[in-house]
């Protein structure tokens, strides 16, 4: 068994983070990460659940599925 999210959950992600949705960082375990409060921009969401964002300070990192943590913000 792997620890990777079902395709159902995946989509499930997809539909509450669509592309070009705007986010908010709330938690990531990356030394190299954004500071907490960083909003970004969602450019995709792969097939492990994982969100690709734009976040406003030029970083590019991915908000792990299962691991970090963002919220969706309206602006």
């Amino acid at each position: 068994m792997n620890n990777f999210p079902s395709r159902e959950t995946v989509e499930r992600v997809r539909r509450q983070y669509p592309v070009g949705c705007r986010v908010e960082l709330i938690r990531m375990d990356d030394v190299g990460a954004p500071p907490i409060g960083t909003k970004g921009t969602v450019r995709y969401v792969d097939d492990i659940g994982s969100l690709g964002v734009a976040w406003d300070n030029g970083s590019s990192l991915q908000v792990v599925y299962g691991e970090d943590l963002c919220k969706k913000i309206e602006e």
